[in-house]
């Protein structure tokens, strides 16, 4: 299914719970946001999880929907709960205690004001209009495509566990190392045990290291609004968040695919597997 907002690649069968998702790989630039925006077509995208589309492209075959932002980040951050405007982005919002939270005080509301770096978006402010336009055209739609595949492995398999999937700047972990002292090359959020049952994350994260990949939890990153708002353990709707170091896999100046894309891909391709049948398991488990 394709929608201006998002595209839905559904298997011919699903075998579990499992639903991965991908709200920041979006790469459909529009030419009038490129023309509001003081940064080139390379520097804008340099908040995008570029690639991460296509790393998981095969979880469809595989036995799991995997459903995809068709925005980019820069323009609309599904990340981000809607209510999270930027007074120093949008003209006519004014600071409070409700909207000034360390995500949009640094820029990084629902309709970014920077990307990477702190680089500044615009020339100035936009209109409410504007971003309440993008919200009902792309941000309101995907998130409700993102409900109805969780509800959907709700009703057929008795739960449902999102695999929330991102990438994250070499440069953002150079200081984080795992237990054996390396930099890891993925990051598991659930929000310190909120978003997701532990069992759950450690059988996704023993998937992980069997594929000979350093994992860390939930530093530096625990997750954001999606972990927050659809982590319901207690309602058997888990979200983990799964953050890829883009030095594995991309050339990150140039945000082109590396010589290692192939080889990583395919080291994904023995996990995603192993994280689908996490899902097969749980659903027994919660017929029982």
């Amino acid at each position: 299914m394709t929608h201006s907002a998002y595209q839905i690649i559904e298997p011919e069968k699903r075998l579990g719970s499992v639903v991965f998702a991908s709200p920041h790989s979006g790469r459909s630039y529009f030419w009038q946001f490129l023309e509001q925006s003081l940064l080139d077509e390379r520097e804008i995208r340099s908040s995008e999880d570029a690639f991460i589309d296509l790393l998981f492209s095969d979880a469809p075959e595989m036995g799991a929907p995997l459903l995809l932002a068709q925005a980019p980040r820069a323009y609309i951050d599904m990340n981000r709960g809607k209510e999270e405007l930027d007074p120093g982005l949008i003209r006519g919002v004014r600071a409070s205690t409700s909207n000034h939270n360390p995500r949009v005080a640094s820029g990084l509301g629902v309709v970014p004001r920077v990307v990477a770096n702190g680089r500044a978006i615009y020339r100035g402010k936009i209109s409410q209009q504007d971003v309440q336009q993008r919200i009902g055209h792309f941000w309101q739609p995907y998130h409700e495509a993102l409900q109805d595949l969780l509800d959907d492995s709700r009703a057929t398999f008795g739960e449902a566990i999102l695999v929330d999937c991102h990438s994250m700047p070499h440069e953002a972990i150079e200081s984080i190392t795992t237990l054996d002292g390396r930099i890891p090359d993925v990051v598991l959020g659930d929000r310190f045990g909120a978003a997701a049952r532990s069992d759950i994350v450690e059988r996704i994260e023993e998937g992980l290291v069997e594929a000979g990949l350093q994992v860390a939890r939930n530093t530096p990153f625990a997750g954001a609004y999606i972990a927050q708002h659809y982590g319901r353990p207690s309602r058997n709707q888990h979200v983990v968040q799964l953050e890829i170091n883009r030095a594995l896999y991309m050339n990150e100046s140039e945000i082109s695919p590396s010589s290692n894309f192939e080889n990583f891909r395919s080291v994904l391709n023995r996990v995603i597997p192993q994280i689908i049948a996490v899902g097969v398991q749980e659903s027994r488990l919660a017929a029982e």
